[in-house]
C-alpha cells in the first residue's frame, strides 16, 4: 500500500470519524508583528489581458492565489485556490518565479515565499476588459476579479505587489526565475 493510501483522508481520522476542520495554510506569526508565508499565485491571460484580483477593503491588486497547505504541491495549492475562488479548473503550465519577498502591510513585517505560475483558464470563464467579471466570499473578504492588459503601464497603474513583475510582464522568463525582493511598505503605495 502507497503511503499516500494509508493516510486518512482529509478530515478524518484514521477510524473513519469526521474531525474538526484543520486550518492547514501554510502561515507562521511571530512576536513582535512578524509573519511568514508561503503564497502561490497564477497569472492567466487571454486575449493580450491578465487576470487580476483584490480583497475588496485593500487598495492593491495582485494576482489570483493563496496560501499552500501542509502536505500539498504547489501546483495542487493554486488548482485548489482557482476551484475555491473562480469556481473553474486551471490547467498550470510552467513556474515563472520563485520570490523572497519583504514587506509591511497593516502593521506588520511580512516574509512572503511566493511561487508565481503560468495558468490557463478555462474557455467558459467569463473576458471583459478592465470590468469585474468575477466576485466571491472568502472567510471573511469579499474578492473580485478582472482582467486588465498585460502591460507594464497598466500594471504600474495598479499598484500589483510584487512590483517587479510589472517589468517582466510583457516578456516572460522562459525559464523559472528565483528573486531576492523587497516590495517596502503596502499601506504607503
Amino acid at each position: 500500500m502507497s503511503k499516500a493510501a494509508s493516510r486518512p483522508a482529509k478530515g478524518k481520522s484514521a477510524a473513519g470519524k469526521v474531525s474538526k476542520a484543520q486550518d492547514l495554510r501554510i502561515r507562521m506569526k511571530f512576536k513582535p508583528d512578524r509573519i511568514f508565508q508561503m503564497r502561490i499565485a497564477g497569472l492567466g491571460f487571454r486575449d493580450g489581458h491578465v487576470l487580476v484580483h483584490r480583497a475588496t477593503h485593500e487598495p492593491f491588486w495582485t494576482f489570483p492565489g493563496g496560501r499552500a497547505e501542509v502536505g500539498e504541491t504547489s501546483e495542487e495549492t493554486l488548482k485548489r485556490e482557482m476551484v475555491e475562488e473562480l469556481c473553474a479548473e486551471v490547467s498550470v503550465e510552467r513556474l515563472l518565479w520563485s520570490v523572497e519577498n519583504f514587506f509591511d502591510y497593516e502593521g506588520k513585517q511580512w516574509h512572503e515565499l511566493g511561487l508565481y505560475y503560468l495558468m490557463h483558464l478555462p474557455e467558459h470563464f467569463p473576458f471583459r476588459s478592465g470590468e469585474i467579471v468575477h466576485r466571491i466570499k472568502d472567510g471573511k473578504s469579499e474578492l473580485e476579479f478582472k482582467w486588465v492588459p498585460a502591460t507594464r503601464a497598466s500594471l504600474a497603474a495598479l499598484d500589483i505587489p510584487p512590483y517587479f513583475i510589472a517589468d517582466e510582464i510583457e516578456n516572460l522568463p522562459p525559464t523559472p526565475r528565483h528573486l531576492v525582493w523587497r516590495d517596502g511598505d503596502l499601506d504607503i503605495k
